[in-house]
C-alpha cells in the first residue's frame, strides 16, 4: 500500500530498536505518562459527573423542584393546584405540610422535620418510594400517625417497625399547672435510605392530615403545594411567575436552588476547575515528547543528513519527525482512553470492596451529600481529554521537528 515517504520513514523509527536506548526509554515513559494523564483525568471527570448525576436524581428528587406556599393555611388546595397545573412546565402538583421538632425513643433524641404528605400524589413530585428499605407510603393513613424515617435516623433512635416515637413540637401548650412542650406519638411504619445523610438522617413522612391535626389546622388545609418541572433549571424562573399570577400579595415561591444551589454550583465548579488541574498533567506528559524528539533528531542527524542529499525537502524532515511524535501521543492517548474507560466504570465497586476490606468509609453520609462514590462516564468527556492530548502531543513535536529540518547535511556528516 502506497504511503507517503515521511510517513513511511517516521513510523519505522517508532518501531525501530535505536542505538540510543536512553531515547527509547524516555519514549515510553512519555507513552505512559500521556496514558496515565489520561486515564486519571477520565475517572476523576466521570466521579465529577457521578456526584452531578446523584445531585440532580436522589438529593433533588427528594427536595421540592419548587413550592408554592402562603403566609396562611391554604384550604382550597385541589383549585389552586388546578391553576398551576396550567403551566405547560408543571409536570405534578402534590401538597406538603412541615413541621420541625424532635423525635424520642428510649431516652434517645434525634432532630426531624416532618413533611407530611398524601401518598398517592407524593410519588408524582418525589422518588421516596423507590428507596423504602421496609414498609410502605401507603401505610400512612389518615388518623393513623404513622411515620417513615431514614435509617439514619432509625438507627440514631434505635427504632424499627411497630415503634412508637414521641415528636415533640417547637410549641408550648399553656395549661393551669404551667407551660408543657406538644408532644405526640407516632408509630414507625416505614423505613427508607436515599443515600444522602442529610436525608436519612433527618426527615420523616407522615400523613397530610396528621399533622394538620398537630398544627390544629381544618382537615382541608395545607402549608403549600410542591412543584415537579419536566427541567430543574427552569424551576426559579417559572414558579417565581406562577406566584405572581396567582397572586404576588398572597402567594410566594421557593425553589432547590436556595436549599442545595449552592452545593450543586459547587459540584459543576469542583469539576471545571479539577478538569483544568488535571489538563496540566496531560500536559506536563505530553511535552515530554519534545525531550524525545530532541534527542531523536541529534542521534538521527547522520540519517536526516543523508535523507536531504537524496533530495528530502525540510519539509518532508520536519513531516517525518511530527508523525513519529503524533504516533506516541495517538497511542499513549488510545491506551489511556480505553484503562480509564475501564476505571471509571469500576472505580464504584472498586471502592466498596476496598472499603468493605478495611472497614472505613471514605464517605461519611455526615459530612457528604451520599455515603458512596458514584461514577458516570460521559462520551463527550472522554472525546474531549482525548482531543485535547492529541493536540498537545501534537503541538510537542513542532519544535523538535522544525529543529530537524534545519539539519546541514555537511555539518551533520563532517565527523561521521
Amino acid at each position: 500500500m502506497f504511503r507517503p515517504l515521511f510517513v513511511f520513514i517516521g513510523t519505522r523509527y517508532t518501531r525501530a530498536k535505536r542505538r540510543n536506548h536512553f531515547v527509547s526509554f524516555i519514549s515510553l515513559t512519555s507513552m505512559i505518562g500521556l496514558a496515565l494523564g489520561v486515564i486519571v483525568m477520565i475517572v476523576v471527570l466521570s466521579v465529577m459527573n457521578g456526584f452531578d448525576h446523584e445531585m440532580r436524581t436522589r438529593v433533588l428528587g427528594m427536595v421540592p423542584h419548587a413550592t408554592i406556599e402562603s403566609g396562611e393555611p391554604i384550604s382550597n388546595w385541589q383549585g389552586l393546584a388546578d391553576k398551576v397545573r396550567q403551566n405547560r412546565q408543571v409536570t405534578a402538583v402534590a401538597p406538603f405540610t412541615q413541621m420541625q421538632g424532635l423525635l424520642t425513643n428510649n431516652g434517645k433524641v434525634s432532630k426531624v422535620l416532618l413533611n407530611a404528605i398524601d401518598p398517592a400524589l407524593e410519588r408524582q413530585v418525589s422518588i421516596i418510594d423507590k428507596f423504602m428499605l421496609q414498609g410502605k407510603l401507603d401505610d400512612l393513613e389518615p388518623g393513623s400517625f404513622g411515620i417513615v424515617i431514614g435509617d439514619k435516623a432509625a438507627a440514631k433512635l434505635g427504632a424499627a417497625i411497630g415503634d412508637k416515637l414521641t415528636f415533640v413540637a417547637p410549641e408550648v401548650t399553656v395549661t393551669p399547672a404551667g407551660m408543657f412542650p406538644r408532644m405526640k406519638r407516632f408509630t414507625v411504619v416505614g423505613i427508607f435510605h436515599v443515600g444522602a445523610g442529610e436525608i436519612d438522617g433527618y426527615l420523616g413522612v407522615t400523613n397530610l392530615q396528621d399533622l394538620g391535626k398537630l398544627h390544629r389546622w381544618k382537615p382541608d388545609q395545607v402549608q403549600g403545594l410542591r412543584l415537579k418541572f419536566d427541567d430543574l433549571f427552569q424551576a426559579p424562573r417559572t414558579a417565581w411567575n406562577i406566584a405572581q399570577q396567582l397572586g404576588e400579595d398572597h402567594y410566594y415561591a421557593r425553589d432547590w436552588t436556595r436549599t442545595h444551589g449552592n452545593l450543586y454550583q459547587a459540584i459543576r465548579m469542583e469539576k471545571a476547575m479539577i478538569g483544568l488541574l488535571l489538563l496540566l498533567i496531560v500536559a506536563v506528559a505530553a511535552f515530554n515528547i519534545i525531550s524525545t524528539l530532541v534527542m531523536v533528531v541529534n542521534d538521527k542527524k547522520s540519517d536526516i543528513a543523508i535523507l536531504r542529499t537524496l533530495g528530502a525537502t525540510p519539509r518532508t524532515i520536519m513531516a517525518t519527525f511530527m508523525v513519529q511524535g503524533t504516533v506516541i501521543g495517538v497511542v499513549g492517548t488510545l491506551i489511556g482512553a480505553v484503562l480509564g474507560i475501564f476505571a471509571a466504570l469500576n472505580v464504584s465497586a472498586a471502592i466498596s470492596a476496598l472499603e468493605g476490606l478495611i472497614g472505613h468509609k471514605f464517605l461519611n453520609a455526615d459530612v457528604y451529600f451520599i455515603d458512596y462514590l458514584p461514577s458516570q462516564v460521559q462520551s463527550q468527556d472522554v472525546l474531549m481529554v482525548c482531543a485535547a492530548a492529541l493536540v498537545l502531543s501534537f503541538l510537542a513535536t513542532l519544535y523538535p521537528a522544525w529543529r530537524a529540518a534545519r539539519t546541514q547535511p555537511a555539518e551533520a556528516l563532517r565527523y561521521e
